[in-house]
């Protein structure tokens, strides 16, 4: 009964997003990206409001990486408009990259509110493919909200641990697929066709502790928690690895 249900009710959100699919055929999708960046841009407020605690949690020992010589180099992949800026820690030398060149405006708000750190670059690009960082370069990597919309998470978790340093740490915040049992997994398989379109690729069914703990990190700390917000994208991971 409920996976015939689960069925049509997926029909029916498939069908609503064929005007979506249209646009995406006829190229106007790109206009989207333009606009995507502000929406996240606004939304991320309300996010970090919700998420304080939880951000400063995670974010708390991220010293601990530093070299010797108190420097620390941290890389954000798919860093949007800067939203975990504020939780870093003083002098701490920023990369950041994303594959939407339009976060640009609102990143550099963001750095100018944050002037506790120091910004190296931002660089354009999938984060599947950072040929543009050496291997072995940073102390550090961080990407909240981010490995529900890639590709090919396999392929971004490698290139993760090319870029750290050995003994270095890979820090997350995801939101992940609900339990089977649950009517929020219901909903997340049900509404999953349109919140792909809706919200640029996201995808809410991954189950990406599983990714995580098979990439080959010799440390892995998960935690999982229900977040305070949308019932769709509540169930949460967040914790680091260690290379």
């Amino acid at each position: 009964m409920t996976s015939w249900l689960l069925k049509t009710c997926r029909l029916l959100c498939l069908c609503v997003t064929l005007p979506l699919r249209l646009l995406d055929v006829l190229g106007l999708r790109a206009a989207y990206k333009r606009l995507f960046p502000r929406l996240m841009y606004n939304m991320t407020f309300r996010y970090n409001d919700l998420m304080h605690s939880e951000k400063r949690q995670l974010f708390r020992n991220v010293n601990t990486f530093a070299n010797r010589d108190g420097t620390l180099r941290l890389l954000e992949i798919g860093c949007g408009s800067g939203a975990n800026f504020q939780f870093y820690p003083y002098g701490c030398t920023v990369l950041c990259a994303d594959p939407n060149p339009h976060f640009d405006t609102y990143l550099r708000r963001s750095m100018d509110a944050n002037k506790h750190l120091t910004y190296e670059a931002f660089l354009v690009l999938p984060a599947e493919d950072m040929r543009e960082v050496e291997d072995a370069s940073v102390d550090v990597v961080v990407c909240t909200l981010v490995l529900c919309s890639v590709q090919d998470v396999k392929k971004v978790l490698q290139e993760v641990r090319r870029v750290l340093k050995t003994g270095g740490a890979f820090y997350f915040m995801e939101h992940v697929v609900s339990s089977p049992s649950t009517w929020t997994h219901f909903l997340q398989h049900t509404l999953e066709p349109l919140w792909l379109y809706i919200v640029d690729g996201c995808i809410i069914t991954r189950a990406t502790w599983k990714d995580l703990e098979s990439a080959g990190f010799s440390q892995v700390n998960i935690k999982h928690l229900e977040a305070p917000i949308s019932p769709v994208i509540r169930p949460h991971i967040q914790g680091y690895c260690i290379k």
